[in-house]
């Protein structure tokens, strides 16, 4: 008998009824602010997920033991991040209320604070952890206040002081990092912090959403991102950090900026399958 062509991330193929996270794509990349293309990045992911493995070696996990549904991209407006992000929200607001764990593909960085306020209206005291290379506080970039370089800051308007904590951040103007001395939690460079910072929150059960800027990785390992910046941790010092937050109470998360044609290897797209696949296989193991 056929069936239709419908590709979905690797081993995330369960109805939506039996899952217990679910994928979506948001393929926005209308506020850039260097090189575009990350707008293909949810599609690429798909496609070349099927080079990867459904079993992680890293976590003894296998992606076809869980019931994970992919929902597939939302068809965004390109010229309205007004209307993206509120179909954002929509779709995250929507896997929130059926219990279910939403998990956004992105997409410029910007697709985040759609999540996140879907995320916020049902926990009001979330907490976020945000890894980058950018500090992501600028109030606005060239006037404009939704921008992929202001998104951390939208989100702190909604969560207020004390609740972001950053790491691997190695860019941003001088504002930004005062800013973030005085309102946010920022531990740069590294995720030197992150063990304290994991500890505190699994103590307090906090709701937490955590969001995952790929270009907080080495352009060594990942040169496929629109604003690379140098200095960067590596693939398996990111693997450990994601283990160590899925510890936590997490009730949303996303992976975002891989712009699949600014690496014609393939290699970021690669590294970014793989990511995702052991985010989702240490969320749903706990």
């Amino acid at each position: 008998m056929l069936t239709p062509n419908i590709e979905t991330f690797i081993a995330c193929d369960s109805e939506y009824e039996d899952a217990k996270l679910v994928l979506f794509g948001a393929p926005f990349d209308s506020t850039t602010s260097y090189r575009p293309g990350t707008r293909l990045g949810p599609s690429a992911m798909r496609h070349e997920s099927y080079g990867i493995e459904t079993y992680s070696p890293y976590q003894d996990e296998d992606l076809t033991d869980y019931a994970v549904f992919d929902s597939g991209d939302i068809e965004l407006p390109f010229g309205s991040p007004d209307r993206a992000l509120a179909m954002i929200e929509e779709r995250a607001q929507i896997i929130l209320d059926d219990g279910k764990f939403p998990l956004l593909i992105g997409g410029e960085h910007l697709v985040t604070l759609g999540a996140v306020r879907a995320a916020v209206k049902k926990y009001p005291d979330l907490q976020i952890i945000h890894f980058d290379a950018h500090a992501d506080l600028r109030d606005d970039y060239l006037g404009v206040q939704f921008s992929h370089a202001c998104v951390i800051r939208r989100c702190y308007d909604l969560t207020g002081d004390g609740r972001i904590h950053q790491f691997c951040i190695r860019s941003g103007d001088r504002e930004e990092f005062r800013f973030a001395k005085a309102h946010t939690d920022m531990h740069p460079f590294s995720f030197d912090g992150l063990d304290a910072v994991v500890s505190e929150l699994k103590a307090s059960g906090a709701p937490v959403y955590f969001t995952i800027d790929l270009d907080c990785l080495d352009p060594s390992c990942f040169p496929g991102t629109g604003t690379p910046e140098a200095g960067g941790v590596q693939f398996n010092d990111l693997l450990s950090a994601i283990r160590k937050v899925a510890e936590l109470n997490l009730v949303a998360a996303d992976v975002n900026e891989l712009s699949p044609l600014l690496d014609a290897s393939g290699a970021s797209t690669a590294c970014a399958c793989k990511t995702l696949r052991e985010l989702m296989l240490a969320i749903l193991k706990k």
